[in-house]
């Protein structure tokens, strides 16, 4: 799909309507108050926000498509109007790239973030190009695929510090996290590093893995690795009696031995036998 980018107009605030839960990241306070200093220094806006016009006529919607913390700055600053690219028979799809895009572009993203909208970026990656998805007839797909979903932006990969490999772990978390998980790790009161999100990701089993998640978001435990080890059945403890390993031994050896060699063996031990009987007359008859 191949859309001109319209010029930058500027929009009144109140005719820009903002469905916060289709939004693929919330607009935090940070980053609102960060950009207010960045716009308070400067005197402008760095970037105009991204638009959607749906409907036709009197029904037409402006929906944001992305810069929420730019709209939120806007609104917090008094103003009543701000620079926008407004996108007219756009897709829901063609709106989705432009989210995340901008996001990666610029945002400070959190770990778990990046993962979120890599994961997302392939999935729609790969609806609008089929023909690269893994697996496909006459696709590449596999580590060229997710290497090509980087390919957008180059500056996005350089300012990032980006690898293959970086990318194949993001999207491999991204693609294994649900977003009640996503959602439940996003309130965590430190942030996630990247080896638990990982070790996240590799977890098969949905009740081990929420109650991870959960010991995660509490701050009850440092990593995931310690939550794992918290879940797992203690290890018996007590001590093993020496004698069960001989015994185990003497007894494969005498019923692998022939006849003759036992009773060669009961003979030699005669004297030690009849001891032990002596000992334990409870063997007697036996």
């Amino acid at each position: 799909m191949t859309v001109s980018e319209p010029k930058i107009t500027r929009l009144p605030l109140d005719q820009i309507i903002v469905d916060a839960e289709k939004r693929l990241r919330p607009v935090s306070e940070v980053g609102v108050e960060s950009l207010i200093a960045s716009i308070n220094e400067l005197g402008v806006i760095k970037d105009p926000i991204h638009v959607r016009r749906k409907g036709r006529g009197n029904d037409t919607l402006l929906v944001l498509i992305a810069g929420g913390h730019r709209l939120a700055a806007a609104k917090r600053l008094g103003w009543d109007d701000i620079p926008a690219r407004v996108w007219a028979d756009v897709t829901d799809d063609f709106a989705t790239l432009m989210e995340i895009d901008d996001n990666l572009s610029g945002a400070e993203l959190s770990v778990l973030e990046l993962s979120v909208f890599l994961a997302k970026r392939k999935r729609v990656y790969e609806r609008l190009h089929p023909e690269v998805k893994h697996g496909a007839q006459g696709g590449r797909g596999g580590n060229q695929n997710e290497a090509d979903i980087m390919s957008f932006s180059k500056s996005v990969a350089e300012k990032r510090e980006l690898s293959d490999r970086h990318i194949r772990r993001f999207i491999q978390i991204g693609e294994a996290l649900s977003e009640r998980e996503v959602a439940t790790l996003g309130a965590a009161k430190a942030p996630l590093k990247l080896k638990d999100l990982l070790e996240l990701a590799k977890i098969n089993e949905p009740i081990v893995r929420a109650d991870v998640v959960g010991k995660l978001a509490e701050g009850s435990v440092k990593s995931a690795a310690e939550a794992m080890a918290m879940l797992k059945p203690a290890a018996s403890t007590a001590p093993k009696d020496p004698a069960d390993d001989a015994f185990n031994a003497l007894l494969k050896a005498w019923t692998r031995t022939p006849m003759a060699a036992k009773r060669r063996f009961v003979d030699e031990l005669r004297d030690d036998l009849t001891s032990l009987f002596a000992d334990h007359p409870d063997l007697e008859g036996a």
